[in-house]
């Protein structure tokens, strides 16, 4: 927990004698939706590398799987250290250079030879910028910047990620299918890296450095930078592992992770294409989920706001699973209604999780949210790792991925199931927001 610290490394900037007409809290959630939008790119291309790196280099579907696996992992296991590296060295410096490691391992893989290439570049060195570039950043934006309306601007940050989805995955499809995987790449590099000078100019830490108080609440100096980010990140794991609730949202969590990332954004391209649909136009389809998404997000975080967090997380996962029952019947080598249908519903639940998620974090663990939501989404990112791999096993084996859709329509019901037993906090861990 961040102690009260008078001296700062910097000197800061002094109280404004008059309350702007909008609050610079909301420039720093448009910068930072902007820029989780720049980041996105590196999360629409998985998908769209497995069948073009199984005909280049017979690779099969569960070895490119596996990169994409530990790219899951490792995006979920950094994000905890990352929200301490952010109170250790700041937003700002965090997010500049996990923008540059992207940039790296992505470039590198166009002159990859080998699997182990893969996931070294891919795998390791992207799944590593990535993570510092998760959720955890938003949660860190919003805890530090927002009292009031902390929910809406949450589910507002969540849908950049889809925003991003959007703006890439079709250029990204068309890339790949007309000129090949290494262009893809190497747009992915450009991406981050453009958006780095982005960041460090106009990115601020706190509210204090420009001498505001947070929207909605009261001034408060900013805290001195806090040594021990690992230690601080593992001594808040092992506190917030000694309550159920932590172990519930986790499991929601991972859930989560498996039926999103891990399923339908690493495998429906493929599983798309197997039935006859053309790459392009599974990639649409992909990008048109991104759309309701934010809709859906943003929708999430105002009802947050408004509603009880555990039963939004029930009827959320319930509603999941229902549509990825359906899903196998609805694929066909040409778009159609119903797919169209589940496209919208599936799109609209997409991360609507998120905004509840985080809202239960602040709720149960108060000022270590941030880093407790960090190993909370490690669980999402596990749940997504093992998904992205055994479904490109199942389809290996089985020849469709069809038992894979099934089990994750049931893993779904199991969330809603948990998220209603997580128990409420009587006396919440900070104050309820307006």
């Amino acid at each position: 927990m961040l102690c009260d610290v008078t001296q700062t490394t910097e000197t800061p900037a002094p109280v404004s004698s008059r309350t702007p007409r909008v609050h610079r809290a909301w420039f720093v959630a448009a910068v930072t939706f902007v820029t989780i939008i720049g980041a996105a790119a590196f999360a629409s291309l998985p998908g769209l590398l497995i069948e073009p790196l199984h005909s280049e280099f017979d690779w099969s579907r569960g070895t490119v799987g596996f990169a994409v696996s530990v790219n899951l992992a490792l995006y979920g296991l950094t994000a905890p250290f990352a929200a301490a590296l952010m109170d250790r060295f700041g937003i700002r410096r965090v997010v500049a250079v996990a923008l540059s490691v992207i940039a790296l391992g992505s470039l590198l893989t166009v002159w990859m030879t080998a699997a182990w290439q893969l996931v070294l570049f891919w795998g390791i060195l992207v799944g590593l910028g990535s993570g510092s570039m998760a959720l955890a950043f938003a949660a860190t934006v919003t805890n530090r910047w927002f009292v009031a309306r902390r929910g809406l601007v949450t589910g507002i940050l969540t849908a950049a990620g889809a925003s991003g989805q959007l703006v890439f995955l079709p250029l990204l499809s068309w890339l790949v299918e007309n000129h090949g995987w290494r262009p893809g790449s190497v747009t992915v590099a450009l991406s981050a890296l453009v958006i780095v000078p982005f960041v460090w100019l106009l990115l601020r830490d706190h509210p204090a450095d420009v001498g505001l108080a947070p929207y909605g609440g009261t001034f408060a100096p900013k805290p001195a930078p806090v040594a021990g980010a690992a230690r601080r990140a593992v001594t808040v794991l092992f506190k917030a592992a000694r309550t159920g609730p932590f172990w519930l949202l986790a499991g929601t969590f991972a859930i989560c992770g498996a039926s999103t990332n891990g399923l339908v954004r690493t495998h429906f391209v493929p599983a798309a294409h197997d039935h006859g649909m053309p790459i392009t136009a599974a990639a649409s389809l992909l990008a048109v989920i991104g759309v309701f998404d934010v809709v859906g997000t943003i929708a999430s975080g105002w009802f947050t706001d408004r509603f009880e967090a555990r039963r939004l997380l029930a009827v959320y996962y319930a509603l999941r699973g229902i549509s990825l029952l359906f899903l196998p019947m609805l694929l066909a080598p040409s778009v159609h209604p119903p797919m169209v249908f589940f496209i919208v519903f599936y799109g609209l639940d997409w991360v609507a999780t998120v905004p509840p998620t985080i809202a239960l974090c602040r709720e149960h663990y108060g000022e270590d949210s941030a880093i407790v939501f960090g190993w909370v989404l490690a669980s999402h990112q596990v749940g997504a790792a093992v998904v992205a791999f055994a479904g490109g096993v199942a389809r290996d084996v089985f020849g469709s991925y069809d038992v894979v859709w099934y089990a994750s329509g049931a893993l779904c019901a199991a969330a809603a199931l948990m998220a209603l037993v997580i128990r409420r906090r009587q006396t919440p861990a900070v104050p309820a927001t307006a």
